[in-house]
């Protein structure tokens, strides 16, 4: 999971070497991902009106469903 939401952060930002991501385990089946960029680069993850922030989540509900886990993407600014 952390691999698939680094490989989308990284084509969407222009600093692709800035991209850092934290995984914490809530429990066994629960995690949070915490993403942090470049701060030029936040609008370009959350794009207009939070819609590439949503898509992204909802790719990674999907990926973390098929491993029988639940996964919380948080972007900090």
């Amino acid at each position: 999971m952390k691999d698939f939401v680094a490989f989308i952060a990284k084509h969407l930002v222009d600093h692709p070497e800035d991209v850092v991501l934290d995984i914490h385990a809530n429990d066994d089946r629960t995690f949070e991902i915490v993403l942090k960029v470049n701060p030029s680069d936040v609008g370009k993850v959350i794009g207009k009106q939070g819609k590439t922030a949503q898509a992204i989540r909802t790719l990674l509900t999907a990926v973390s469903a098929k491993e029988g886990k639940k996964a919380v993407l948080k972007i900090l600014d």
